[in-house]
């Protein structure tokens, strides 16, 4: 940060990092065995030194995570902070050669992306290109691949299956009168709230969005004014219009 991009403010070299568990590693089948790929996962991010962390929910394949798998998400946690010990050194892995080595392995690789990267013109020329997309598709492909050919196994789904498996955990189902309570809601917010500092700080928005001013610090204030997220988009999409992939892009993906 300071030498690349010449960040000034010390508190801006800090690595500081919020860890979130693979919910992609996350599988339908015996859904249960999603417990211990959390659990591991988890201990991975805390023995790396996250600062914070979330833990997914066994569930989260088949619905919004129940009471009961988000607890467990929570005990996931808090066995690692209070019975592991891991928490009790910051750096319970230092001077492991196998842990260095990967590290070193993954800052080379990542800085060979970001050549790369540079080298094709920046991200929105990558994006433009296509570059991203056949990337993402290329290692979905190679993953499938993997699989198939079971050089990489997944528990449950391409070995050691249960033949008619039957799921019976619990699934979290929503009220539909969640949805009209929420409505209801919104529309009370829209009511009570001031709108004349509604339309200011949208006006606001539009014009840091028309100049490349900071469009962050005008949604700050958007949303302290109770504006809906649906609303700042709405000015967005009107400056900057939507995304949608090129044909290039379309054909490298």
């Amino acid at each position: 940060m300071k030498n690349k991009y010449g960040a000034k403010n010390p508190k801006s070299w800090l690595l500081r990092f919020h860890t979130q568990t693979a919910g992609c590693s996350l599988t339908a089948q015996q859904p249960e065995n999603n417990i211990v790929r959390t659990a591991i996962q988890a201990l991975s991010g805390v023995l790396g030194g996250t600062q914070s962390l979330h833990t997914n929910s066994m569930d989260e394949t088949l619905a919004l995570p129940s009471e009961k798998a988000a607890l467990i998400a929570l005990r996931t946690q808090q066995v690692i902070a209070y019975e592991t010990g891991v928490a009790n050194t910051v750096d319970p892995l230092g001077g492991s050669y196998f842990v260095e080595a990967m590290t070193d392995k993954m800052e080379a690789e990542a800085e060979k992306y970001f050549d790369e990267i540079d080298k094709r013109g920046g991200v929105l020329q990558c994006i433009e290109d296509g570059f991203f997309q056949k990337e993402l598709a290329r290692s979905a492909y190679q993953h499938q691949m993997e699989l198939e050919k079971k050089e990489r196994v997944i528990v449950g789904v391409n070995d050691f299956i249960l033949e008619d498996e039957k799921i019976d955990i619990p699934v979290l189902k929503i009220d539909k009168n969640v949805e009209r309570d929420q409505s209801a809601f919104c529309k009370k917010i829209k009511a009570e709230r001031d709108n004349d500092k509604v339309k200011e700080t949208l006006a606001m928005l539009r014009d840091a969005a028309k100049s490349d001013g900071n469009t962050f610090e005008a949604m700050m204030e958007c949303a302290r004014a109770y504006v809906s997220v649906g609303e700042m988009c709405d000015v967005l999409r009107e400056e900057w219009g939507e995304y949608s992939e090129t044909q290039a892009a379309m054909s490298a993906s």
